[in-house]
């Protein structure tokens, strides 16, 4: 399904989104954005260790 452009603007959309499609009536659909959980979390440890720390820490693993 392709859908304009302005519209996803306008529901805060962009192509690639995934979206609930749920039928409401005769010729008539309802289309919703959904959370995607990991997407929200992504980044949310960005800065908790020192630059260079988790390589090194890695090394050590395999050591």
């Amino acid at each position: 399904m392709t859908l304009p452009v302005e519209a996803l603007r306008k529901a805060g959309l962009r192509a690639g989104n995934e979206l609930l499609v749920e039928g409401i009536g005769p010729g008539k659909l309802v289309l919703s954005g959904t959370d995607d959980p990991v997407e929200k979390l992504a980044g949310m440890f960005t800065g908790m260790y020192p630059k260079g720390y988790l390589k090194k820490l890695r090394r050590e693993w395999r050591a």
